[in-house]
């Protein structure tokens, strides 16, 4: 798929300058063309990468030959204290921040743009009263402060005082989950900010609803999801605001009288936002309820966008995206154009937290409007909206965190709708929060197998490989995320694998989520044959074994363990068993797992030792690194366990018992009455569910196979080895592998079949006095009648008549002798 291109916007050189401090508008360079090469040719987003590969001391000699790369070498610099204060006396034409990481709130505090207008970011948790006084207390050119959408906890009205006080230029102000809003800060709003016209006082426990009633400059104002609002009050301060066009009172417990209030009474109010207000919708006659002497009336009674439409002339009636119709449409007015951005804007914000509550009720909502609002909103021109939208995206669809369960009706509906299309375009922007968000999406999405597969043939892999580089964490641990998803199915188990181990070596501590996505994803891919070569080709191995020594984080642990496992399952087609046992420390690690407090660390730990077992070196380094007092420990302790952790153990000591050295060992550590002990316990060691009945099946195919009454006749009668090759070659069980049978096993089973002169072991000594044993007891004659009966199973007759073809042979080399 061809990358989306994205709206141009010009450096202004002339003028000061609107930056971010983490990312930059997107658009061309603005430069000549140097050397041949036309740099204008160039994304920003292009060159911001080059840049990345620069260290610091390069970078910035080349930010000092123009103001291009200037500004966008100032994109790759983390956003912190110390900065801040080495940028604080150069960055005096500062105008817009946004910050989006944790921490960033104390460098704000160092920061001193006198010329700053707006700030804007997540992570508000971490801001206090005491940071934001200072913050406007040095800034009193802004203009706009919007925070969230996570809350504002540690905000209260002592705070919005100050910026009151401090910036009587403010003409947006949008703060989530401020717990009280007092009459005084309100008031002190209304008194110094003449000037403010959007006020967003969102999710807040309280509201002094009579104050509001004094912003008489405010055009746009929401109070959605703020609780213990007195509506007989509010509805009638606010319908007497004298600008008021636009209020949103959505997810609030707003009743039927207080809205035909502000329908009927309010002087100025255009559209009035009530989505999803329980006690309004319990009320109301969805066929009474319509638009209001010219007022707009949106919510879910009689469709959001059927709402949205009436805004606009009678050509946009029939328009299936009316907020799509609104921005391809020329010559707008510009009134109704500050609307549009509003209520794109308070949908946002309302069906993201809609999406996080994941009602019940509300499925029906999802696939007949949400969904098809969700998309329209990735469409926007604005980056907040496009994120609040993805992260709601992300959340809508899973319905079980615990079990990774997705609706797949609602994921399937994003899909579509061109949904796998517009988020990786959004993945592939230069803002890094808009990337993680909509990496979520995909990654949260790809559970279900229909959209994995679209992801996948989109190109998404390689999207999701590239931004697993990327040096934003919270944005390589959802890529890492999605690549997980991915990983699971068999038809897309394909790219990324080099990214993901690079992952490992790049964030080797203090990430836990991004490494257990990585190497969860590493052991999904190893379980195939062709890809667990490439991860050992990459260093995956080697990476793997780090994690299992170094990390301390149970998920990590569990997920190296498992993909160590898988790994080491292809001991027949590659090296990468025998690869593992070599790594310095690998085994011993994993040895040590199996003392792990966490059972499913362990079961991993007792599954990887199990496969490795079967290469001869590694049952002697695994014995000498401990690992055979360990199994018995763990089969002695397992006893109230899983059915996966007791097969495990047990089948690893089973792997390792094959040297006598090693049989005898397990004696010692009284292994063997652990073992009879399980044996006798109420759970079944062998897993017959799955792959194990396909493997039986399969064994089921081969015993039929080997049954053709002609080839068996002829070979048994003739012995002839070229014959007794072919049926070894018709015979050959597929998914033995997953019967735990070791490739020298198998192979001595044929030998057996094979072989004239035993029935017992190949070349037994003990074959003649076996044979003369059973002739004496009369063993020919029950063999031959149950070889002939017509009730027998047909495994016993063929049983029957390899032992009976053996007794035969054996009586007459006896009678020759």
């Amino acid at each position: 798929m061809s990358r989306r291109v994205r709206q141009k916007r010009e450096h202004s050189w002339g003028e000061k300058t609107n930056i971010s401090s983490e990312t930059l508008d997107c658009g061309s360079l603005a430069s000549a063309t140097i050397s041949g090469v036309d740099w204008t040719t160039l994304p920003d987003d292009s060159v911001i990468q080059l840049l990345s590969y620069l260290n610091y001391r390069d970078r910035a000699s080349l930010a000092s030959t123009c103001q291009t790369f200037r500004l966008l070498s100032s994109s790759l610099m983390r956003f912190n204290t110390g900065a801040v204060v080495s940028l604080s006396p150069r960055c005096k034409n500062l105008q817009r921040l946004k910050f989006h990481a944790a921490g960033s709130v104390d460098a704000l505090v160092s920061l001193q743009a006198r010329e700053l207008r707006e700030i804007s970011g997540g992570f508000c948790r971490d801001i206090t009263d005491v940071a934001l006084s200072v913050i406007v207390a040095r800034h009193e050119m802004l203009e706009s402060v919007h925070f969230g959408p996570d809350a504002c906890e540690r905000i209260s009205s002592d705070a919005i005082k100050a910026l009151a006080y401090c910036c009587p230029r403010l003409r947006r102000l949008w703060m989530p989950g401020v717990k009280e809003i007092n009459g005084d800060a309100i008031n002190a709003l209304a008194e110094h900010c003449r000037k403010l016209k959007d006020v967003g006082f969102v999710e807040s426990d309280n509201i002094d609803e009579v104050a509001l009633g004094n912003l008489n400059s405010v055009k746009f104002l929401s109070v959605s999801g703020t609780r213990n609002l007195k509506w007989g009050s509010a509805a009638q301060v606010l319908s007497r605001l004298p600008c008021m066009v636009c209020l949103d009172i959505s997810r609030t417990d707003v009743n039927l009288s207080a809205i035909t209030r502000f329908l009927s009474s309010s002087q100025n109010l255009k559209v009035l936002c009530a989505l999803n207000c329980p006690v309004f919708e319990g009320e109301v006659d969805s066929n009474t309820m319509q638009s209001h002497k010219g007022r707009v009336l949106l919510t879910f009674l009689n469709g959001i966008f059927k709402g949205v439409t009436s805004l606009f002339a009678d050509n946009s009636k029939n328009v299936t995206d009316v907020l799509q119709y609104w921005r391809r449409t020329k010559n707008r007015d510009k009134n109704l154009d500050e609307i549009v951005v509003w209520i794109e804007w308070v949908f946002s914000y309302s069906l993201l937290r809609i999406a996080e509550n994941n009602l019940k009720e509300l499925d029906d909502f999802w696939l007949t409007q949400g969904a098809a609002v969700l998309l329209s909103l990735l469409r926007s021109s604005q980056e907040e909206v496009q994120e609040r939208a993805a992260t709601a995206v992300a959340s809508f669809v899973v319905i079980d965190d615990e079990n990774a369960t997705v609706d797949c009706q609602r994921a399937e509906a994003i899909l579509r709708g061109d949904g796998i299309r517009l988020l990786l375009d959004l993945a592939r922007s230069c803002q890094e929060g808009l990337q993680s968000e909509a990496v979520k999406a995909i990654a949260n999405m790809s559970i279900d197998s229909k959209v994995a597969k679209a992801v996948a043939e989109s190109g998404g892999i390689n999207i999701l490989a590239n931004l697993a580089k990327s040096m934003n964490r919270l944005v390589a641990e959802e890529a890492a995320g999605g690549l997980l998803n991915l990983s699971v199915g068999d038809d897309h188990k394909a790219g990324g694998v080099k990214a993901l181990v690079d992952l490992i070596f790049k964030w080797s501590s203090n990430t836990d989520g991004l490494l257990e996505h990585a190497t969860g994803a590493l052991a999904n891919l190893g379980a195939d044959e062709k890809c667990s070569m490439e991860v050992a080709v990459a260093g995956g191995i080697h990476a793997l074994a780090m994690l299992a020594r170094t990390c301390k984080f149970e998920g990590v642990q569990e997920q190296a363990a498992r993909a160590l496992a898988n790994l080491a399952a292809h001991g027949d087609s590659n090296s990468n068993n025998a690869a593992i046992g070599q790594e310095a420390g690998a085994l011993e690690a994993l040895v040590q797992l199996t003392y792990s407090q966490n059972e499913a660390v362990r079961q991993e730990a007792a599954g990887a030792l199990w496969n490795l077992s079967f290469d001869d070196k590694n049952r002697e380094a695994i014995a000498a690194a401990g690992g055979v007092e360990a199994l018995v420990a763990l089969t002695q302790s397992s006893s109230s366990a899983s059915r996966g952790l007791q097969e495990r153990a047990a089948n690893a000591l089973w792997g390792l018992s094959v040297p006598e050295s090693n049989s005898i060992a397990i004696g010692r550590q009284c292994g063997i009455a652990s073992l009879i002990a399980l044996a006798c316990s109420d759970i079944e060691i062998l897993n017959m569910d799955g792959v194990g009945r396909m493997a039986l099946k399969h064994v089921e195919e081969f015993v039929t196979s080997f049954y053709n009454p002609q080839t068996f006749h002829s070979a048994a009668a003739s012995l002839v080895p070229n014959a007794l090759a072919q049926i070894a070659e018709a015979i050959r069980i597929l998914e033995a592998g997953h019967l735990r049978c070791s490739g020298a096993e198998i192979d001595s089973f044929l030998r057996m079949l094979r072989d004239p002169s035993s029935f017992t072991l190949p070349r037994g000594r003990h074959a003649m006095h076996h044979s003369s044993l059973l002739q004496n007891a009369g063993a020919p004659r029950v063999l031959r009648a149950t070889a002939a009966t017509s009730t027998a199973p047909i495994q016993a007759k063929i049983y029957a008549k390899v032992v009976l073809r053996n007794l035969e042979h054996h009586h007459e080399v006896s009678i020759q002798l």
